[in-house]
């Protein structure tokens, strides 16, 4: 024997689970009921009321316009299958989309995160709730990022001057220098490839593999993507498979031509005869100051009057000094050798014959710091030191520097493409990298 009302009471339990399922078919109606065809218990202004949405006022649409009202319950309309769900037919999708494999950081509500903000921050936000600015706080000085930077979804943004992963660390050099240092040839910040911290680009690594960037060097002016026809983040085919990347330039096989190496060559000479003809007396192809097409040298930079020749054998370039002085002012540059007027002599006619010094005087200027003339490797005239010719490696103000100790590429010390420095590589205009070997001038044959 049941007790009284019981039915009732499963009746009533029944039509509340059924009213937070999805929509149902139009030929089950749960409500409260005692039996199937039965009236229903509610008067017609109490069911209506259930149907509506909180604080609706009477007349307003029931189900939110999107199913029928059956004794209080919410029957939703099923003409678009599975599009409308909840009590009161209010979701239009009830399901949250997944973000990183998982269903919103927060709580799913008719299809839309909600974020947990319950201490009225707001620093958790975004369509899945995925950023979370709490992460930005400095557990020292409870600030975001430090106080020294903005934060966006998580990541802390330093200002200059500052860097760490919330800020909190400064640089030992000026945020001048640190832009200095960071600025490409192009005169953009890391090649608008990457950030400067302290002096130093990171660049953005699009390599899934992370072993090596598309992006790279030492101010991110490099982009090996340009390098292929079409970009496939995960091929490795560059410069069509008829070439080399250089610092996201192709470098031709023979036989191909093309930005992207991706034109055959008509020619009629073998490749080995096109190299035979390029080279002349020297060692490497174009004097390696230039590009080997068909027999034919085309001279690094273009359009560069500086460099000439059948094979690019001349290159003036090599009569100027640091500050590009051509012969020290004081000769005519001749296919790379300077040819000094008279009274003056020297590589770079730096010299004069004649000295208004003693020769006390000329020494005293010629010594290095650990007293020793010209660091043993030279002689010393009129108070400037010159170096061995017998040791062609020798140079410096003091004979103190050894050229060897410049990068070289195919063989040639700064490529030929720049002046070795006391060791490191002062490259000429349009040219970049350890050796001078990257050309990023705006031209490229």
């Amino acid at each position: 024997m049941r007790p009284p009302g019981f039915s009732n009471f499963f009746l009533l339990a029944s039509s509340l689970l059924f009213a937070g399922l999805s929509a149902v078919p139009q030929s089950f109606s749960p409500s409260l009921r005692s039996w199937p065809g039965a009236a229903c218990r509610l008067s017609r202004a109490e069911s209506e009321r259930r149907c509506r949405a909180p604080g609706q006022p009477p007349g307003a649409a029931l189900c939110h316009g999107r199913g029928r009202c059956d004794c209080g319950v919410c029957i939703c309309h099923v003409t678009e299958p599975g599009m409308f769900f909840g009590p009161l037919c209010e979701c239009h999708e009830w399901v949250c989309e997944t973000y990183d494999g998982s269903t919103c950081a927060g709580t799913c509500h008719c299809g839309r995160c909600k974020c947990d903000n319950s201490d009225g921050s707001g620093l958790v936000y975004g369509k899945f709730c995925e950023c979370d600015d709490r992460e930005c706080i400095d557990d020292e000085t409870e600030e975001i990022c430090g106080g020294h930077g903005k934060c966006y979804c998580g990541n802390c943004y330093c200002k200059p001057g500052w860097h760490g992963d919330k800020c909190e660390f400064q640089c030992d050099i000026t945020p001048w220098e640190s832009k200095r240092r960071c600025t490409s040839p192009d005169g953009k910040i890391c090649s608008n490839r990457g950030t400067c911290v302290c002096g130093e680009c990171s660049c953005h690594d699009v390599d899934p593999t992370g072993d090596w960037g598309d992006i790279h060097g030492d101010t991110c002016e490099c982009d090996e993507r340009d390098c292929r026809a079409a970009y496939d983040r995960y091929s490795d085919d560059f410069c069509s498979g008829h070439g080399q990347c250089n610092c996201g330039r192709c470098d031709c096989k023979a036989g191909w031509h093309g930005k992207k190496c991706e034109h055959p060559q008509s020619c009629m000479l073998s490749a080995e005869e096109s190299i035979r003809r390029c080279q002349g007396s020297s060692d490497l192809p174009c004097s390696g100051r230039g590009k080997c097409e068909c027999g034919q040298c085309t001279c690094y930079p273009p359009g560069d009057h500086r460099v000439y020749g059948k094979t690019c054998e001349c290159d003036d370039r090599r009569c100027e000094d640091l500050d590009g002085v051509v012969c020290g002012g004081h000769g005519t540059c001749s296919c790379g050798r300077c040819v000094c007027e008279r009274g003056w002599f020297g590589k770079l006619c730096q010299h004069p014959r004649k000295c208004n010094m003693t020769e006390e005087q000329s020494k005293n200027l010629c010594e290095s710091a650990d007293g020793i003339l010209c660091s043993g490797k030279g002689s010393c005239h009129c108070g400037k030191c010159i170096c061995s010719t017998e040791e062609w490696y020798i140079s410096g103000e003091f004979c103190d520097c050894d050229d060897r100790d410049c990068d070289k590429h195919d063989g040639l010390i700064c490529t030929g493409n720049g002046i070795c420095s006391c060791g490191n590589c002062e490259c000429w205009d349009g040219w970049n990298g350890n050796a001078c070997e990257i050309w990023l001038g705006s031209e490229y044959p």
